[in-house]
């Protein structure tokens, strides 16, 4: 054990517990890390004793599980789960045991885990690894096996398929034969996972560094048919021009592209579900080549379908659609400053870096290859220089306000806005015009139309 390094705050909360005589362990994806060369960053311990005797032995414990044997101790700054070895049986919604039943030893705990990986338990604050199911060899040979029969593991908690795929873009480890030809017999019990959840796995998903090799299981073993319809309906929709591949694997590719770039959650979501619209919106032109007239509308209406199906918080469902929507600019060197302007205006100075990435995804998904480096450049470039002259760009950045068109005569109202919107035009085709007595003048002249 002299390899690994045991935290001096994990050292002192073992010399608790067995100073009253009670065995702990660490647990799960602490131990794989580890063994991985990995720094654990979260730590779930297991131990003999029972939730109220973990409760007497700190200060500040939370009963965060305690129905099913778990606590939750905080302890110089960490918070670690303790759960009472245990086994479980009866999974009614597929995802939480109807039972729970405590265990005599770590070995019959372990019995119970998703993954021999997971299997692995460190005695504290030393001792030789328990390893009844070989996940240190596994962890070896970078492979992600269910403990024992892993149809009876899924069939226990619908959310472990998914664990597996994700762990496969996750780390980079293959899901073993076996346990990935389980996954289409439990699908039935994934779908009675809740949408949070489900959401919280392809969160992690989304994060990993290449998010495809998940999406790739999932469609193979049905997991994209039952839980994202609207991207695996995209497998062979063939596309036109530049494209050398279909609207599924164009997609991941971005996707992937997006992780490479570090972008953020909302650029990565957008770049998997930007073109969900193409299978609806397909057709055939004259000259006998496939169109698909406002896709990015479509393919933004089904994302707000999808992400809310999955709980997503408001902000990133619309952000998203937002960027879906934008996606498909044609920058020409001949736009003048007024049509660089608009472009800002319509996108949101907030929004361009994220778009700007949204694109290069999608750019790099279309063939595969590299792009050059000074992609967007120039579009960005000018952008940049608008941006630096600091002229109006919104309505707040008018020199006149709603109260100096009221002192003009005009009375709150639609009227009043739709004057508002025809100054900041009149300005962003020339910001000369963005003084206040000019712009009183016009104001002026427009309330003739609008008494």
């Amino acid at each position: 054990m002299g390899k690994f390094a045991i935290h001096p705050v994990l050292q002192e909360i073992a010399g608790i517990f067995i100073r009253h005589g009670k065995q702990v362990f660490l647990v799960g994806g602490a131990v794989r890390d580890m063994l991985r060369g990995r720094q654990a960053q979260d730590w779930d311990l297991a131990t003999d004793a029972l939730p109220d005797e973990v409760i007497a032995l700190f200060p500040r414990v939370i009963p965060t599980g305690i129905k099913h044997g778990t606590v939750t101790v905080h302890f110089k700054g960490r918070s670690l789960e303790v759960t009472t070895y245990r086994t479980e049986s009866g999974y009614h919604d597929g995802r939480r045991p109807d039972q729970v039943t405590y265990a005599a030893c770590i070995e019959e705990d372990l019995s119970r885990r998703d993954f021999t990986m997971n299997a692995i338990a460190l005695p504290l604050p030393r001792g030789p690894l328990v390893d009844p199911f070989n996940g240190m060899a596994d962890i070896q040979g970078k492979i992600i096996r269910a403990v024992g029969n892993p149809q009876e593991r899924f069939a226990e908690d619908g959310l472990r398929p998914l664990r597996a795929v994700r762990f496969a873009a996750q780390i980079g480890f293959d899901v073993e034969e076996a346990t990935l030809k389980a996954i289409p017999q439990v699908l039935g019990t994934t779908e009675k996972v809740s949408p949070e959840r489900i959401r919280d796995e392809l969160d992690k998903i989304l994060a990993s560094p290449q998010p495809s090799r998940a999406f790739l299981l999932m469609e193979k073993t049905g997991l994209l048919e039952l839980l994202l319809p609207e991207l695996a309906r995209c497998r062979n929709i063939e596309q036109k021009g530049f494209h050398r591949f279909d609207v599924l694997d164009h997609s991941l590719l971005a996707c992937d592209a997006a992780a490479r770039d570090h972008a953020p959650e909302l650029v990565r979501i957008a770049a998997l579900l930007h073109d969900m619209g193409k299978p609806l919106t397909r057709a055939l032109d004259p000259a006998g080549v496939w169109t698909f007239y406002q896709h990015e509308q479509v393919s933004a209406t089904l994302s707000r379908d999808l992400l809310t199906r999955l709980r997503y918080p408001n902000a990133v469902i619309e952000g998203v659609g937002h960027l879906i929507r934008e996606h498909m600019f044609h920058y020409e060197p001949h736009w003048s400053e007024g049509a660089v302007r608009r472009f800002i205006i319509r996108v949101g100075e907030e929004h361009l870096d994220h778009l700007y990435q949204l694109r290069r995804a999608d750019a790099y998904g279309t063939t595969g290859q590299a792009l050059p480096q000074d992609f967007l450049l120039p579009l960005i470039t000018r952008v940049d220089e608008v941006l630096a002259k600091n002229q109006a760009l919104s309505l707040k950045d008018l020199s006149v306000s709603g109260k100096d068109l009221i002192a003009l005569g005009l009375k709150p109202g639609p009227p009043m806005g739709i004057i508002l919107s025809a100054l900041l035009e009149a300005v962003v085709e020339d910001p000369a015009l963005n003084t206040k007595e000019t712009l009183l003048t016009i104001a002026g002249n427009l309330k003739e139309r609008y008494p």
